[in-house]
């Protein structure tokens, strides 16, 4: 399998999608096609949000192509060269996904050794579940059950605190609340500006800012960028 799981698209102060392009570039060397998946788009059109996507992707020299422009989406994904998809609203998207039949597909092309790139809710639709989005269920999805081309969970933008003055629960409680309800289920909590990358097997954490690991009977712990993630395999 070859996945990019970024936890975010753009960090603060800098263009859409900047930070992680030098890494989407390397991961997608020699593919001239993506199939898009923009359902996570909420407040924008889909159109929009390809348009967004394509002006970046175009410094890679790579076309984008997205699923909401044709008939049968899942078959667009089942000649694809590689997979994309963008991040917003998880529910949104992974309700669609489930409409159309795109989970089932992208995991297929995945096992196939398809490449797919994924920026937050993008990286969530990747795991067993959307359980650990940080999103509100504007919408209702026919289930919580994603791609489940991993099998740990990713909590995409994890924070470390809340905000001063505001005394409601951090990420890291609701991520306990989790795994105490799922305690066979590993979690990360993926920082701004990192990403996962497994490719030829390997699993690595990219970014300047260590992962934060959780699992029930495990007392929680950091992994460096570098650090061995082989248990999460």
């Amino acid at each position: 399998m070859k996945l990019l799981l970024i936890s975010n698209s753009t960090n603060a102060g800098e263009e859409y999608l900047r930070y992680p392009l030098p890494e989407i570039g390397r991961f997608l060397a020699g593919i001239h096609e993506i199939a898009f998946v923009p359902y996570a788009a909420v407040t924008f059109s889909y159109a929009d949000y390809e348009k967004k996507v394509q002006a970046r992707f175009d410094e890679l020299g790579i076309r984008v192509r997205s699923v909401h422009r044709t008939k049968d989406p899942a078959a667009m994904i089942r000649t694809a060269e590689a997979v994309c998809v963008g991040g917003g609203n998880t529910f949104a998207l992974a309700r669609k996904m489930q409409q159309q039949g795109l989970m089932k597909a992208i995991l297929g092309r995945i096992r196939a050794g398809v490449p797919y790139v994924g920026w937050s809710a993008g990286s969530n639709v990747c795991c067993p579940t959307i359980s650990t989005t940080n999103d509100m269920p504007i919408v209702q999805p026919e289930s919580f059950r994603a791609i489940g081309a991993v099998r740990f969970q990713i909590n995409p933008h994890y924070l470390d605190a809340n905000p001063a003055g505001h005394a409601g629960e951090t990420r890291e409680q609701r991520i306990l609340e989790y795994i105490e309800a799922n305690p066979r289920r590993w979690v990360v909590g993926l920082r701004e500006g990192c990403m996962l990358r497994l490719e030829q097997g390997r699993l690595e954490l990219i970014g300047s800012r260590p992962m934060r690991v959780f699992r029930k009977g495990v007392e929680t712990f950091e992994v460096e960028p570098g650090g061995d993630l082989s248990f999460l395999l």
